[in-house]
């Protein structure tokens, strides 16, 4: 079920919210759960066991720890959760990957049926994850609630696709929260705004961008593939922050307060910069859970650079069980510490800012191409978009592309806040609930009246 789609909108979230608001406060965190699992098992039944497990393994394993005081005991039930949950992920996730690969390498047929992929498991298994490692660090207590522990895990707002919410940024809400009228209203803005940004702007980007790639690759001009790959790029970001944008709208609703996952990303001058601004909740998690436990930067130049390989290698398989994922992973990971040589941050702080952002983006876009593909060619649609191509094949743009592509790459930019400093413009936030619901009538329009949704993260 998607936070666009007309059956969340119109059946799902009315009925939840009826319940929700009506009910006792003691009952209110067992709505919001049976609301959660219905919702992830309205598309996928019988995987909602497999989160229910992977609930039941955290529970469990938490309290054991927390309880433990021998050291080794303690590690040990620690690597017992982190092989059942990475595990389940690399079965679920990447077996298909895996034995295709060898049967293409060893030239057998290796019996293996497929296996199917569950919705969101990348995003509800690393919450899992960082709850028991942050027990074991004693950086949270164990939850003694069995229930508010699976609220937290499965809570429909972030399951699908995040943001990854840590446990001890919302332990003291899940046992106390305060909903106001101030806060739903504020989520319901937020919330369609996200809406917006997906039905609207990714959506129709997405159009122009599928339409392209769709074209015969040798014979795409180079304008086109540069439109292609511009389209993608703002695609997959409101795609993405939209929902994420949805998500926290959500949970404001309901009293929670997420962090912020997207800090408008293609306006950084470097790509350390990029991954601090895109995916907030992803590469915070990396960093903390994998990246600093190896090493960090702590032990040299040469093994910081084995260490952002590995995070970024993994950060790519993450995103998906295709191996161009984990080059476009590698390839974030070669631009980070090639921005880390001496030379090359000197002469970089001798450019204008303003090129550095461009440079940077042209660079995020040449991984969206890596990231886009099929399989882990894309040639020759890198020979047109660098230019070497011989084709001719030119994409029309009609007005409506063109007004979608300058909306979407002025939207990528920090304007709202940027006139949020002139006092005329705090007039107009005034009357912000009033373009907010004239924003949801025409978001309802698009999508009542079209047929393309995708999302693209929903894979992961």
């Amino acid at each position: 079920m998607l936070f666009s789609s007309p059956i969340f909108l119109f059946l799902f979230l009315p009925v939840l919210f009826g319940i929700y608001f009506l009910a006792d406060r003691k009952f209110k965190n067992i709505i919001l759960l049976i609301f959660s699992l219905l919702f992830y098992a309205w598309g996928e039944p019988i995987y909602v066991l497999l989160m229910i497990a992977s609930i039941t393994v955290s529970y469990v394993l938490a309290l054991l720890i927390e309880k433990q005081a021998d050291v080794k005991k303690r590690k040990g039930l620690l690597i017992l959760s982190v092989v059942l949950h990475i595990g389940a992920l690399v079965f679920f996730k990447y077996s298909n990957l895996l034995v295709d690969t060898f049967s293409g390498l060893l030239h057998i047929n290796i019996p293996f049926g497929p296996v199917g992929l569950p919705i969101g498991i990348s995003f509800f298994t690393f919450q899992a994850l960082s709850y028991v490692i942050d027990v074991y660090r004693k950086e949270v207590a164990a939850s003694k609630s069995l229930f508010n522990l699976a609220l937290y895990i499965s809570f429909f707002p972030q399951l699908i696709a995040g943001p990854i919410v840590r446990y001890k940024d919302i332990d003291d809400q899940l046992l106390s929260r305060k909903e106001t009228v101030g806060k739903f209203s504020s989520g319901v803005q937020r919330f369609i705004i996200g809406l917006t940004h997906k039905v609207i702007l990714a959506n129709f980007a997405g159009k122009i961008a599928d339409s392209i790639f769709a074209l015969p690759e040798g014979d795409l001009k180079w304008t086109t593939a540069w439109i292609g790959i511009f389209a993608y790029s703002l695609q997959i970001y409101f795609d993405f922050a939209g929902y994420s944008s949805m998500a926290i709208g959500l949970g404001r609703m309901f009293g929670f307060e997420f962090l912020e996952n997207f800090n408008y990303p293609y306006i950084s001058h470097t790509i350390t910069e990029f991954w601090r601004r895109w995916h907030i909740s992803l590469s915070t998690w990396f960093r903390d859970y994998v990246y600093i436990p190896l090493g960090g930067n702590r032990s040299g130049a040469t093994r910081t650079t084995i260490n952002q390989f590995i995070v970024f290698g993994l950060c790519g398989l993450w995103h998906g069980a295709l191996w161009s994922f984990l080059i476009w992973g590698l390839y974030h990971g070669a631009l980070l510490t090639i921005e880390k040589i001496s030379f090359v941050a000197k002469a970089r702080k001798h450019i204008p800012r303003f090129l550095n952002t461009i440079i940077t983006f042209i660079l995020v876009m040449i991984g969206w191409i890596i990231f886009k593909a099929d399989s882990v060619s894309s040639t020759d649609y890198f020979k047109s978009f660098l230019g070497f191509g011989t084709g001719a094949e030119k994409y029309i743009l009609t007005s409506l592309d063109i007004t979608i592509l300058l909306a979407g790459a002025l939207f990528a930019l920090p304007v709202i806040p940027y006139l949020s400093r002139f006092n005329w413009f705090m007039v107009i936030k005034k009357y912000s609930s009033v373009f907010a619901f004239i924003l949801l009538a025409i978001d309802l329009m698009v999508l009542i009246s079209s047929s393309y949704n995708p999302f693209i993260y929903f894979r992961f």
